[in-house]
């Protein structure tokens, strides 16, 4: 194993890379989708001459990673080219044993389950620090040289190809599901780059704070934050406390809360990703589940 790559990071990309190329298989090939970006090109080609996407796929992103190769950095460079060779791999694989899956009865069904295959398959790839080439490597030539942001090439990117799909070999109809498919894929890359698992914040504004953070530290063993206030109508100094905890504990936490001060100010908010100690490290300071 070459030095700081995880295998834990390898599996869940060639992981995120087969249910990826599954979708793009059995929902945009066999129902006539399009795609954004280097798929997209590839889907293209297979739809207008027939070229097998598993080899367009190499052949695109070839001259890319030779222009971008440095721009990545060694790891991320290695996960890029396992990410982008594994999907390659599994385009071929799929291809040759397909699932009887047949949906161009129902337009709506392909279009979704494309986007969430499409989604999940990339956010787990770009959630273990790989991409699948292509674009992602193009944007950030671009934002080097150009100083255009990453996410505006890409759209713009996304925007060319999946228009040249539509006036190319697409109908109105088909292009009108695949722009359907690539916001479900987008939304869902989202879901999981934030973090499926969603705790809340609270931010609480209390006379008694310092009897609260004692109750939710020995009560809930949360740690809580203490931050200096002032309020903007009376100009008074107070403490605002705030804490992170699992979905699963904020009736307890409220319950604490009221107990003490039932006329505290409190306000939650969705917090989708959380690291650090009581949620990816231990007391110990050590990896949760590594």
């Amino acid at each position: 194993m070459i030095v700081g790559l995880k295998l834990k990071s390898i599996f869940f990309i060639l992981l995120g890379s087969a249910i990826y190329s599954f979708g793009i298989v059995h929902f945009n090939m066999e129902n006539n989708l399009g795609e954004g970006g280097f798929t997209g090109i590839t889907l293209l080609l297979y739809f207008l001459w027939g070229w097998d996407p598993a080899i367009s796929n190499i052949v695109l992103n070839i001259p890319v990673f030779l222009l971008g190769w440095k721009l990545l950095g060694r790891n991320t460079f290695i996960y890029t080219l396992i990410g982008t060779v594994a999907v390659s791999v599994f385009l071929g694989i799929f291809q040759a044993n397909k699932f009887p899956i047949y949906l161009q009865s129902d337009m709506t069904l392909a279009a979704l389950f494309a986007g969430v295959f499409i989604g999940a398959g990339l956010g787990i790839v770009f959630r273990h620090g790989g991409t699948t080439g292509g674009v992602d490597i193009i944007a950030r030539l671009v934002n080097k040289y150009a100083g255009w942001s990453m996410g505006r090439t890409m759209f713009l990117f996304d925007l060319v190809v999946i228009s040249t799909s539509i006036l190319a070999i697409l109908d109105l109809i088909e292009g009108m599901y695949t722009l359907v498919a690539v916001y479900v894929a987008a939304r869902v890359i989202d879901f999981i780059q934030e973090g499926a698992y969603a705790a809340r914040g609270a931010t609480i504004i209390s006379p008694h704070s310092k009897e609260i953070a004692a109750r939710i530290n020995k009560d809930m063993d949360r740690g809580v934050t203490i931050l200096n206030g002032r309020g903007s109508f009376s100009g008074e100094s107070r403490d605002v406390l705030y804490c992170i905890v699992a979905r699963n504990e904020i009736i307890r936490l409220k319950g604490i809360i009221t107990s003490v001060d039932p006329h505290a100010f409190v306000a939650m908010s969705s917090v989708h990703d959380v690291m650090g100690e009581g949620f990816t490290l231990d007391e110990n300071k050590n990896p949760i589940n590594e």
